[in-house]
């Protein structure tokens, strides 16, 4: 971009430079724009266009703030028009006094972009002024004797004017004995010179009165006069003489008051009274004369007043010799003043920003400024620095004016404001230097996101909390100013569900405090993950993101729940069989229960808080194993029953109870008739004849059987080939079904019932007496749908008496080996100090596995047979009642407080019978009944 600056002169107006075209912030600004006014104008008179000369409309005035700037405001702009006016009187004389050039220098200053343009304003002279002598009288002595052309220098007027209006000519009313001559001084100025034309005759005219009139050259011109008042004396024919007639001499401007500057000196060849000279000034001006002072016998010049160059650069004196007898000369003094480096250089801030945005791009114009030292030369030739470690910089203009610009990158946040400090010296010797100080205000932009005191937040929260509780705070700052620096908060993400969201948890926007909407479960969520984001509300909006993970704490609101030993479908308890032979330490069975909470809370230990013997078994405090303590005495009754209470860790613990039923029998046939609750006879010879009244009564019934039962296959061979079920509804039972409600295996997560004679007495009836049961589906408990397997097979009515007596005899290693029983794998005995327990997830894979299972037992593939592997039921309940297939779920669970995992037997698999004689048999037996 460049710019061009050509002059115009305006019809009937002077001079004016008009730009076409102003760059911006450029470097080698035009030259100035020039306008010419005659002094004296009236205030608001139009100077100029100043708006059209800098190439600006009309509506750029105002919105670019179009100003001027200058020491004494003497002119103003027109925010409308754009014309530079008169705002104030304007006094050639007064403003640049004696000079012969009177320029106004001015500065036009725009903003957006700031910008400053130069402007000079030729003051021009008009004739304001009259000539005026410094006497109203003018007094001469003129000797008789002065001869025809000697002239007398008389005083000159003044006239502040210049060019045309200033003094032109003077003019001496007319005489026969005088005339004038004009003559010019050195410096320009012109001075009347009285002639005498004609002898002088003291006795004819003793004194003559003149007028002197001073023109100028105006039009119309002005005019001031003097009287001449001339006393004809004696004869005086030699005026005093000086030894030059213009004396020089230059004294530095620091020189103190009374010291001597010259002395002048003159000579007359007259003798006696007329030979005596005295000294005075001349049409001096009142300002020299205060100045200095002249000794009027010696000649001798002095100063009274310090010099000074920077408002009088010479001083240009008239020293005039005049003897006794009036006769006089005159000689020109000139005193040149030295400067010295005696002014500081001043700092003139011309504009000012008062908005610095910290996103500011280095270069950009701050301030305008310009110095200016009253010095010469060296002692006014000025340098500009600016303070260290600041991100601003000078650019020199012209005309000792300065850019102040950025100069690096501005942080608020870091630096509010800047005090530039700007020093100014000069290149005097020794320098003198000024400072001004700026305090430049940085404005805030939305340059800093929100950012969290933490990186990420984690915080415990413990279930049942009351929903509308405070959880957490999040907080985030942001250094930046007013809405740029105000955060609010939100949740943006969720591992939650995000229409479940709002239901869970709620963030306050202003305070970052998170709230829970409703009461947590351990059990049900242990954890989540929320994003909260923090965003300011500045434009545009700037945010962070940060993570607050929830670990919702358990509480022990769970109470154990015993999975082992579990009631029947209709209620009754299941039973373990103990081989009497049983050692000291003998792993009976385990009680398994699971807590749906976690660590302490879930540590469960075992409590025995009932038992029939006492002494008889002991229970693992963390294992929950039942181990006989001694050997079973001959007192101690088949039958035990243990109350069991499982506790769990927590504050106050909770705890559930189970009920073991242990029958001691060497086999299956022989537990169940201790099973049966048939009263113990007080007296011997009362069971007796009790027996005879039920045998006689029996024979009777079965007599009648047999009768209704002849009449009934007769019947129903005449009418129908086939053979009912269980040889029909009479003959299911000599003394009617005894149905043991829930024969269970005691590991087994399912339940089968199994058809048994009432009456154990007879072997014979054992299976001829066997009824149709059809199996059905229970519940184990509230969590587990277990399917109820039983498989009662009906034998053909054509069955051989024979070959129900070959039947194979009950197997009696029916039991689990010692490493087959819940507890430590391959140990016989088990931890009593128990691990901690697993988690939740640990009891959620035990259900699992005791499903699994279930779903074992309930494939069809898992047939019922004889064979090796029937729990001894072959002989007294037919092959056709089997459990070869049937899995034990406790050797295949890992139990809570154990570190072993339970493990079926090869053997047990195989369908093998295992080593060793009487096993523990596990048998359904009746609810207890107190």
């Amino acid at each position: 971009m460049g710019g061009s600056c050509t002059q115009r002169r305006g019809a009937g107006r002077p001079q004016v430079l008009f730009p076409f075209l102003l760059p911006l912030f450029y470097r080698a600004l035009c030259e100035p724009i020039r306008y010419s006014i005659p002094e004296e104008l009236a205030k608001g008179s139009v100077v100029g266009n100043l708006a059209k000369d800098l190439g600006l409309s009309v509506l750029d005035v105002s919105a670019r703030k179009l100003r001027v700037s200058a020491e004494k405001l003497l002119f103003n702009v027109d925010g409308v028009s754009g014309n530079l006016l008169v705002k104030n009187r304007i006094d050639r004389e007064q403003i640049c006094k004696e000079r012969r050039r009177c320029e106004l220098q001015l500065e036009a200053v725009v903003e957006n972009p700031l910008n400053i343009f130069h402007i000079i304003v030729n003051v021009e002279d008009i004739n304001d002024h009259a000539p005026q002598f410094h006497k109203d009288e003018i007094n001469l002595e003129i000797s008789e004797s002065v001869s025809p052309g000697m002239g007398t220098i008389l005083d000159s007027a003044k006239d502040p004017d210049i060019s045309m209006n200033s003094l032109s000519k003077y003019q001496l009313s007319p005489n026969e004995y005088f005339s004038l001559v004009v003559k010019d001084n050195p410096d320009g100025g012109k001075y009347p010179e009285l002639i005498l034309k004609k002898t002088l005759d003291r006795e004819t005219q003793s004194s003559h009165h003149l007028i002197l009139t001073a023109l100028d050259g105006g039009d119309p011109p002005q005019s001031g006069t003097a009287q001449i008042r001339i006393l004809v004396v004696d004869a005086n024919d030699n005026p005093p003489v000086f030894s030059q007639d213009v004396y020089r001499v230059s004294l530095p401007e620091d020189v103190p008051p009374g010291t001597p500057v010259l002395r002048v000196s003159a000579v007359d060849q007259d003798e006696g009274f007329n030979a005596e000279v005295t000294y005075s000034f001349f049409g001096v001006t009142d300002k020299a004369q205060h100045v200095f002072s002249l000794d009027s016998a010696s000649g001798n010049i002095v100063t009274q007043q310090p010099l000074d160059f920077e408002e009088v650069e010479r001083y240009i004196m008239d020293v005039e010799a005049k003897d006794r007898g009036s006769l006089s000369t005159r000689c020109k003094v000139i005193v040149e003043v030295l400067d010295k480096n005696d002014n500081s250089p001043e700092i003139i801030i011309t504009s000012l920003s008062d908005k610095i945005l910290e996103n500011s791009l280095p270069g950009m114009v701050v301030a305008l400024f310009k110095t200016r030292d009253r010095d010469s030369r060296e002692n006014g030739e000025v340098t500009c620095n600016l303070s260290r470690n600041i991100p601003f910089k000078i650019h020199s203009s012209s005309n000792n004016y300065y850019k102040l610009v950025t100069d690096g990158a501005l942080d608020r946040e870091r630096t509010p404001e800047y005090n530039v400090t700007i020093t100014a010296t000069d290149r005097g010797k020794p320098p003198l230097s000024s400072s001004t100080t700026l305090t430049l205000h940085i404005t805030d932009v939305n340059d800093n996101a929100p950012v969290f005191q933490q990186s990420a937040y984690l915080v415990h929260v413990p279930e049942n909390n009351p929903p509308g509780a405070s959880i957490a705070q999040v907080s985030a700052s942001d250094p930046d100013l007013g809405p740029n620096g105000h955060v609010s908060y939100s949740i943006v993400a969720s591992d939650l569900e995000p229409r479940a969201l709002s239901s869970y948890v709620s963030v306050n926007a202003q305070s970052g405090v998170v709230f829970a909407q409703r009461a947590f479960d351990h059990e049900q969520l242990r954890a989540f993950e929320l994003t909260l984001q923090a965003r300011d509300l500045g434009s545009p909006a700037l945010g962070a993101n940060v993570s607050l993970r929830v670990l919702v704490d358990d509480r022990n609101d769970n109470a154990p729940r015993v999975l082992y030993p579990a009631l029947g479908p209709d209620g009754s308890a299941l039973f373990d069989t103990v081989p009497r032979a049983a050692q000291p330490g003998y792993l009976v069975t385990k009680v398994v229960a699971v807590d749906a909470d976690s660590g302490h809370n879930a540590w469960l230990s075992y409590h025995v808080l009932q038992a029939s013997e006492p002494g008889l078994f002991s229970l693992g405090l963390r294992t929950g194993e039942v181990r006989t303590a001694r050997a079973l005495g001959d007192r101690d009754a088949a039958r035990q029953r243990l109350l069991v209470a499982v506790r769990d860790g927590g504050q106050p613990p909770l705890s559930a109870t189970a009920t073991l039923l242990l029958v001691f029998a060497d086999s299956l046939q022989e537990a169940l008739p201790d099973l049966s609750e048939r009263p113990a006879p007080s007296d011997p010879q009362a069971e007796l004849q009790f027996y005879l009244v039920v045998a006689l009564a029996l024979i009777s019934v079965l007599f009648l059987l047999a009768v209704i039962l002849a009449v009934a296959l007769h019947l129903r061979r005449s009418s129908s080939p086939a053979t009912g079920g269980c040889f029909g509804s009479v003959l299911c039972s000599k003394s009617g079904l005894e149905l043991p409600p829930n024969y269970s295996e005691g590991t087994l997560p399912y339940a089968y019932n199994l058809c048994v004679p009432g009456d154990q007495t007879d072997p014979a009836f054992n299976f001829l007496t066997s009824a149709d049961c059809t199996a059905k589906q229970e519940t184990l408990n509230k969590d587990n749908s277990l399917a109820l397997l039983t498989s009662i097979l009906t034998p053909s009515v054509e069955a051989d008496k024979k070959t129900l007596k070959q039947q194979a005899p009950p197997n009696t290693d029916w039991r689990f080996s010692q490493a087959q029983r819940p507890g430590t794998s391959g140990s016989q005995n088990g931890d009593e100090t128990g691990t901690w327990p697993n988690n939740q997830f640990d009891t959620e894979m035990l259900q699992a596995m005791i499903l699994a299972s279930a779903s074992e037992a309930a494939d069809g593939s898992s047939t019922l047979g004889g064979g090796a592997g029937t729990m001894g039921l072959s002989a007294r309940y037919g092959p056709q009642f089997t459990l070869q297939h049937v899995p034990d779920y406790r050797q295949n669970v890992y139990i809570p407080g154990s570190n072993a995992t339970l493990t079926n037997a090869a053997g047990k698999r195989d369908g093998k019978a295992p080593a060793g004689g009487n096993g523990n048999k596990k048998k359904s037996g009746k609810k207890e009944k107190k």
